[in-house]
């Protein structure tokens, strides 16, 4: 009798290890904090991936690299950091967050002048001095990767100085474009890629790759990932063709 009660004592404990095991397989969650300028090319990347992957759910915190940055170096629980600047992501290396061993440059991105759909004014960066335009938008260059781009450029340019109080700064990317999209600026400075996106604006000139850093794409596994194996696989699977495909498509430059 006791024979059969510790077998089904065992069988018991088998049966509550192994559905316990599947329940924390089924819940696996992936947080990964990206540079907003990836949001539409990550977004179908994690479709794809979810297609093979099922069981896994993935949370994007999309934002300003900067930001970003600053929320893993005070212990915000994120997985995979997607950067869309070297600096802030070099700041989580050298603070121990990512491990030289589990980070890549993965892609870059040009930087471009647009405007609203169907405006004139400006043909290209020297007309932005015109007294008609009144303002032209940026990310703060503090916090955001593609405002202290802008900012380079606009010194190496010998512009800077003519164009700061015409400045309106915005958290992201996505804001400039959404600044020039509603016309509440003239002008504004984005990604390539997010100009792509858009079918309110025109790209009326792109800034030399020389007036500027060189706009790399970094990604690595953060440190403190709970869910280190996961983050594994889904960091492979962006350096795979099917992932390079998709972020070309939105207009990115593969390494």
């Amino acid at each position: 009798m006791k024979f059969f009660t510790k077998l089904i004592l065992i069988s018991l404990s088998i049966l509550l290890f192994t559905a316990c095991s599947n329940e924390t397989e089924k819940n696996r969650t992936l947080t990964i904090s990206a540079a907003v300028s990836l949001k539409d090319a990550m977004e179908e990347i994690r479709n794809d991936y979810k297609r093979m992957h099922p069981e896994l759910t993935i949370d994007f915190n999309f934002g300003g690299s900067g930001s970003l940055q600053q929320q893993i170096s005070n212990g915000a629980p994120v997985d995979l950091f997607f950067s869309a600047a070297e600096d802030k992501f070099g700041t989580l290396v050298k603070e121990g967050h990512i491990l030289v061993e589990d980070h890549m440059d993965l892609l870059s991105n040009e930087l471009v002048l647009v405007v609203p759909k169907g405006e004139t004014t400006v043909q290209n960066f020297n007309d932005l001095l015109k007294d008609e335009i009144q303002q032209i938008s940026i990310g703060t260059p503090e916090t955001v990767p593609a405002g202290k781009y802008a900012k380079e450029s606009f010194e190496q340019m010998g512009l800077w100085d003519g164009l700061q109080n015409k400045m309106v700064y915005a958290k992201d990317v996505r804001q400039v474009l959404s600044y020039v999209e509603t016309k509440n600026v003239e002008a504004g400075i984005v990604y390539q890629t997010d100009a792509l996106s858009s079918d309110q604006v025109e790209i009326i000139a792109t800034a030399d790759s020389a007036t500027h850093t060189p706009i790399i794409y970094p990604v690595g596994i953060v440190q403190e990932s709970k869910q280190y194996d996961a983050a594994k696989d889904f960091y492979s699977y962006l350096q795979t063709d099917e992932a390079k495909e998709v972020f070309m498509k939105y207009g990115f430059i593969t390494q």
